[in-house]
């Protein structure tokens, strides 16, 4: 059986921007629905980097969760103010990677999440294969300082990032060529990027087996799972509508035996965006328990 967490951003950004659920409030609701922990969204108002700068708040961060009998399963570091792609220049994208590595490592958690930064729409400035060039040199670099701290190093690709066509992800995958990088495959987004083309620059490029063949090609390379249905539409024309299980369009039933096929202790709920994520939290941890008792 897998252990099953949700990410804290779901009521922190989007429709809870301007009324965010407190920490305490979220992993108090977490350990009674029977959650096994939490995945931290380390942005404002939730604990992160800056709002704990001391080894003292984090070690009490740390025991908080413990006490609830609660884990980590990783961290969404906060690098969307950085420039990966577009520049370079890496020093100030690495310094604030080691800032969260950092974090990870006072708090306890294991993986650290990363992805493109820049939008699809940045090739029509940069050369895609100087962009790549940068993104493979930058996390070479990031994952190797990962592995020496024993966190591991997590992609999550996604229409709304550049590199999001199914051949993108697997050689920026291979190129980087270290065991401790790997993809963060999120069912949504995985279902958007090989069944709808969405958002790819160019020419589309889908695979005849949808998200599925995706997670078939990329068995092995995947280090960390999110769960959440796709109703096929993107939220807000950017990124994948995170919809609840059983209002979307993936087949977990020939999906999860697949990626049950990678080394990975965790499935992380995510309902990023979704209006009334709070309300839908507990009927989400019931249907990733049925799934998790087949395929766990």
């Amino acid at each position: 059986m897998k252990k099953i967490s949700i990410g804290s951003w779901a009521y922190t950004i989007g429709p809870y921007a301007a009324n965010p659920v407190p920490w305490e409030e979220v992993i108090k609701k977490v350990k009674e629905l029977g959650f096994d922990g939490v995945e931290l969204g380390g942005f404002p108002p939730h604990p992160n980097p800056d709002n704990m700068p001391k080894k003292e708040q984090r070690e009490a961060c740390k025991k908080q969760l413990a006490k609830l009998g609660l884990g980590w399963s990783g961290l969404a570091a906060d690098l969307w103010k950085q420039h990966l792609i577009d520049t370079d220049d890496n020093s100030a994208y690495l310094e604030c990677f080691r800032k969260n590595l950092q974090f990870c490592v006072d708090l306890g958690i294991p993986a650290i999440r990363v992805d493109s930064v820049s939008p699809p729409t940045i090739f029509e400035n940069v050369d895609a294969d100087t962009a790549r060039k940068r993104a493979v040199k930058t996390w070479k670099i990031c994952a190797a300082e990962a592995a020496d701290k024993g966190v591991r190093m997590a992609w999550e690709f996604e229409p709304g990032f550049a590199f999001n066509k199914p051949s993108d992800i697997l050689r920026i995958v291979d190129e980087v060529g270290d065991d401790n990088f790997g993809v963060l495959f999120d069912t949504c987004h995985g279902y958007m990027v090989a069944t709808t083309g969405a958002r790819q620059p160019g020419k589309k490029e889908t695979l005849p087996g949808g998200v599925v063949e995706l997670a078939r090609k990329l068995r092995g390379k995947i280090n960390h799972v999110h769960l959440i249905d796709s109703d096929g539409t993107l939220h807000g024309g950017e990124t994948s509508t995170h919809a609840p299980f059983g209002k979307g369009k993936i087949n977990f039933d020939e999906l999860l035996p697949e990626l049950a096929k990678n080394d990975i202790d965790w499935w992380t709920i995510d309902l990023c965006f979704w209006p009334d994520a709070w309300v839908v939290t507990a009927e989400s941890k019931k249907a990733v328990d049925k799934l998790n008792k087949k395929y766990g």
